[in-house]
């Protein structure tokens, strides 16, 4: 990016920021959820919003989907796609990163997500339990030795990262890179925050894609039994274009990273927030699965998505053109007491929780849920097993993201006061 036109953005976006901070501070309940200290507990704003209706629309323009019935609504409905409508274009602080079939609608989103999916089926998924388990508990043995350990350093994050790349078939070499370069990725979801983090992104990207294309010129060479070979064979066939198979791989990566990372940190966290679950867990490790339901229902990874109106309805009596597009709040949702009775409460038995909107819902329904759910029930079952006694040892830290709601740090003992 030339220095001018990297002015020009920086200042662009100085300004929308400014915009919306103002409005912020002047009671715009939807610009607080973009700003802290808002965002680092956005459930009282998630409440108001609600009380104003289905949809609440900021100063700016931009409106709010508040209430489990209209999100889901739009996530399932087929008048909504998460692209705009022809003749119109994302904000360019959104329109960054190329992410295959999640940026998608159909039938590109069907044709390549097809492609994708046989990397999560039930008997794939089986046979990865074992594995699973094993990092789980090589990562554990480490932290026990030490016995004060950071849990989204020593494992929150490095278990996800090695699941997904064994899936993908990157060498374990390459891990400490894939970690970096996702968490750079991922901050993309929120958008460029200026030229620099723009920057940071794009290199994040050309450094992905040189690592990927290194293993596809290998898989031709040599096949395997993982996901790259598979896809190269694919795209060699011409199912899918040489670029399509690179963006493919970086979602594959982002989405394999993001969504269990937070899944287990959150649900950590909140478990031991209320110690009384932790001890149920504890008590009955076989818990797991439900816990993780609650944990993605009560303190969602992915807090809120976007969707546009490709034709004229109507949502809960609310009126929507072709062009209009709304802030689906997902952890609003999933708060929503007219489907979650007492949905503040964190109740890992809850028998509904399951209902959540977490992994999103209709045809862009999260294609790794089964994946992020065998590892975060394996990670919870192993903690609660090994780690009875854990406990924070300090506050953890937060990322400075809104739309993935994570931890950066979250410092813990694994023996008793």
């Amino acid at each position: 990016m030339q220095i001018l036109d990297a002015l020009r953005l920086d200042a662009r976006l100085r300004t929308a920021r400014s915009l919306s901070w103002l409005a912020a501070q002047a009671g715009d309940h939807p610009s607080r959820l973009l700003h802290h200290p808002w965002r680092a507990n956005p459930y009282p704003t998630y409440r108001r919003l609600r009380a104003q209706g289905p949809f609440a629309t900021s100063r700016l323009g931009f409106r709010s989907a508040n209430t489990y019935e209209a999100v889901s609504t739009l996530l399932r409905g087929r008048e909504f796609g998460v692209q705009p409508p022809e003749r119109m274009a994302l904000p360019e602080q959104f329109d960054i990163l190329d992410l295959s079939f999640l940026i998608l609608d159909p039938p590109d989103h069907t044709r390549l997500r097809a492609l994708a999916r046989p990397a999560f089926s039930p008997r794939r998924m089986a046979g990865y339990r074992a594995e699973i388990e094993k990092i789980t508990h090589e990562l554990l043995d480490t932290a026990l030795a030490r016995r004060d350990f950071d849990l989204m350093r020593d494992l929150a994050q490095p278990l996800p990262i090695a699941v997904i790349s064994r899936l993908l078939g990157v060498p374990e070499a390459d891990d400490e890179q894939f970690v970096r370069i996702g968490r750079a990725i991922g901050g993309a979801l929120d958008g460029a925050r200026s030229a620099r983090h723009l920057s940071r992104i794009d290199g994040a990207a050309a450094e992905l894609d040189v690592l990927f294309g290194r293993l596809m010129a290998e898989r031709r060479a040599a096949p395997r039994e993982d996901v790259i070979s598979a896809l190269v064979t694919a795209s060699d066939g011409g199912a899918l274009t040489p670029t399509e198979l690179r963006t493919m791989c970086r979602l594959l990566l982002v989405a394999g990273f993001e969504t269990t990372v937070n899944l287990i940190g959150n649900g950590v966290m909140a478990l031991l927030r209320h110690r009384e679950q932790w001890e149920r867990l504890v008590d009955d490790p076989g818990l797991a699965p439900g816990a993780v339901e609650e944990v993605l229902r009560f303190d969602s990874p992915v807090q809120m998505t976007t969707r546009w109106s490709h034709a004229d309805t109507t949502v809960q009596g609310r009126p929507m053109r072709p062009g209009d597009y709304a802030m689906c709040l997902i952890g609003s949702a999933n708060r929503d007491p007219e489907r979650f009775t007492d949905p503040d409460r964190f109740d890992i038995t809850r028998e509904d929780a399951s209902d959540h909107l977490s992994f999103s819902s209709g045809v862009h329904y999260c294609l790794g849920a089964p994946l992020a759910r065998l590892e975060g029930e394996v990670a919870l079952r192993a903690l609660a097993e090994r780690l009875p006694r854990l406990r924070p040892t300090a506050q953890p830290t937060r990322r400075g993201t809104t739309v993935v709601r994570s931890l950066s740090g979250f410092p813990v003992t694994t023996g008793s006061f």
